[in-house]
Order: C-alpha cells, then structure tokens, then sequence
C-alpha cells in the first residue's frame, strides 16, 4: 500500500489497487506520478476547505483525468478530458459502482479544465480540479504548507523538468485533433508548440453562421 501522507492515504481496497495497476500500466511515469499528486493535493484541499469527500471516488477521478491523452484512449474527434472520463466510467461499470457515482466521476474529469465552474459542484469534482490546479499551475501552493508538498513529491516524484514535460505530454497527446481545444486551455499548448496555429474564435464561428443578421 501506497505511503500515507499525514492521516490521508490511498484507499486501501479492490477498486483502488485496480485502478493504481490500470494507471501505471497505461500511463507515462511523468502522467502516473502527475495523476498521484493530484489526488494527494485534492485530499489536503478538502481538509483546508473542510469537505466531506468519498475518497475512492476522488482516487479514481485523480488517476483517470489524464487518461485520454494515452493512446489507448484517445479518441479522433472528442475532447481529451471527455475520453478519460469515458474510460473512468467503463472502469467503475465493470466494478459494479453505483451510476450516481460514475456521474460525478465523469464529470469531475471532464471539467478538470474548465475554470469557474468545478468548485462550485460536488466534493469529489471539486477536488480533482483542485489538485490539477496545485500540481500543474501552482494556482493555490500557498495554500499548502512546505511539509505537505514536500511528503507529496517524496513519495511522488516531481521531476526538475515537469514543467515543460507536462506541456509536453499535453501536446502529444492533442496535437492529431487541435479542433477539440477550441473554448479550452488545451489550446494555448498547441499554439505554444505551433506557432502557425490558429485556435477556433468564438466571434468568427458567430459571424459565419448560416444564420442572416
């Protein structure tokens, strides 16, 4: 069983150990190790913010959310965060998870990268954007205390580089369908790796409607 950090650890039950076997055995170490983080991060956000949470469900919506940039789930014409939380939902299918809690499984994937909207829904939606937020963007790393991020990155390694490597990975796993970032953040990664690139424009897509006046 995975090392606990304080009194928050990774569920120890069939469902989690299936998911930490399915995850490592599908994603990078760099996406795996990423994936981890979160759900640590998310724990401790609920303990700042005083949520209840079901930790499985937080576990398995923290290991999945980047699942749709592996190629065995990508899909040709979905979002990415739409393809991993259609993998979490045929996983938690197959486990015999009640449809209520695949829902907000789903959706604490799909809405990882919509900013605004996530904290103001369920605990376990919530706290995956949470975690994504501290680990990637840093957005609340004040909020966490130097013993916590440190016991994080000790039992998950961050590497030095895991900046431009996250960014990296992000890329290779959108770049063969760019028109799935438009109205969303994965679209600053592709024009930072294509300076050429043209993201999809909201105004233009009104102006060349069908629709007269």
């Amino acid at each position: 069983m995975a090392r606990p950090i304080g009194d928050i650890a990774i569920p120890d039950s069939a469902l989690a150990r299936a998911v930490t076997e399915l995850v490592r055995d599908t994603e990078s170490p760099l996406l795996f190790h990423h994936s981890s983080r979160v759900y640590y991060f998310g724990a401790l956000a609920a303990k700042q913010r005083g949520l209840p949470y079901d930790p499985e469900l937080l576990y398995v919506g923290a290991m999945f959310h980047d699942m749709g940039l592996t190629p065995q789930h990508s899909s040709a014409t979905e979002r990415f965060e739409v393809d991993g939380a259609n993998a979490a939902r045929e996983f938690l299918r197959t486990h015999g998870i009640a449809q209520a809690d695949i829902d907000t499984v789903w959706a604490a994937i799909a809405l990882h990268t919509t900013p605004g909207i996530p904290q103001h829904m369920h605990p376990v939606i919530a706290l995956v954007t949470a975690g994504v937020e501290m680990d990637v963007l840093g957005l609340t790393y004040a909020n966490y205390s130097d013993a916590e991020r440190e016991a994080v990155v000790r039992a998950h390694p961050r590497p030095p580089q895991f900046k431009e490597d996250i960014i990296q990975a992000f890329y290779e796993g959108i770049r063969h369908k760019p028109d799935t970032t438009f109205g969303n953040v994965k679209a600053d990664v592709i024009a930072d790796k294509e300076p050429h690139f043209h993201a999809g424009n909201f105004c233009r897509v009104i102006r060349h409607s069908p629709w007269r006046g």
